[in-house]
């Protein structure tokens, strides 16, 4: 197994790797930076946009083009003009709230989830938003910290959700009817108190485990659909924040991460890596189909 720095100018916070099988490219973003990133691997290059405000997921269109997250609502964004087309903000009374992680099922329907900035409040403010083709919104689940680990099961059969706030550091498994896009039977999946990280960004590979990235722990955690930790990738750096399959096969994992990571020396932190030689296939995110 080899991890590699393949983008070694820091992000401040690194986050959102999303692979477009149509380019053979990685779409991940700087949050705190406000800037969209596309790396390619073929040539090492990678080039940004900025952004009008704080951008925390993507999503990539089969029309052509990105679904983006921001911190005042959902915009189309097309990298070969830089236009960006807003659509319509859920959250226009939470001035403080912006999207945070996201990921599409089967159907390419959107599924998203807010988070206050700063400090939190004494409840939670982040909803689980569901945007349909059609671009309707429909909230699906609040009572939010940070919405994270969003992931789908192989056969759609499964949504995975996660909740990296240092009160809640939980990950949980719902039951997922593919054909209304509806979640039930929400239960504890792993929780991860008295682990080295806290479950930032997930994804699932192809033999449907779910993969953790464990940020503040320096690892990545890999459980099996039963909740078992089946394997450990350590990192350079205590930040993982997500991953993502990518290359042709999608074979290589990619992780961002974040770059404040405490007082001690931490020099890759907010780096982009690429592993190879692990052994695991992922699979492909399937586009937004609106």
């Amino acid at each position: 197994m080899n991890v590699e720095c393949v983008v070694a100018e820091p992000a401040k916070l690194g986050e959102s790797p999303m692979w477009s099988v149509a380019e053979q490219k990685l779409y991940w973003v700087d949050i705190e930076a406000l800037a969209l990133h596309r790396f390619d691997p073929a040539s090492g290059r990678d080039e940004s946009w900025s952004m009008p405000e704080e951008i925390g997921s993507i999503a990539v269109r089969g029309r052509g083009g990105l679904l983006l997250g921001l911190r005042n609502g959902l915009a189309f964004f097309d990298p070969a003009s830089a236009e960006l087309t807003r659509l319509f903000d859920p959250e226009a009374d939470k001035p403080d709230n912006r999207f945070n992680d996201a990921t599409t099922d089967g159907a390419g329907r959107f599924w998203a989830g807010t988070m206050r900035m700063g400090t939190p409040l004494d409840q939670p403010q982040g909803t689980l938003y569901r945007i349909d083709p059609d671009l309707s919104c429909r909230p699906m689940i609040d009572g939010l910290w940070t919405t994270n680990g969003l992931a789908f099961s192989p056969d759609n059969k499964t949504m995975y959700l996660s909740d990296s706030n240092a009160k809640v550091r939980t990950i949980w498994a719902f039951d997922y009817d593919a054909a209304t896009g509806t979640p039930s039977n929400r239960r504890v999946f792993v929780d991860t108190h008295g682990m080295a990280g806290r479950p930032d960004g997930g994804a699932c590979d192809a033999d449907g485990c779910y993969w953790m990235a464990g940020i503040f722990g320096g690892e990545l955690l890999r459980f099996t659909p039963q909740g078992v930790l089946d394997m450990t990738v350590k990192m350079p750096c205590r930040t993982p924040t997500k991953i993502a399959f990518g290359g042709r096969g999608l074979d290589v994992i990619y992780v961002t991460s974040l770059q404040k990571s405490g007082e001690e020396p931490d020099p890759l932190a907010g780096c982009l890596f690429a592993i190879t030689g692990t052994g695991v296939t992922g699979m492909e995110v399937p586009p937004f189909a609106g």
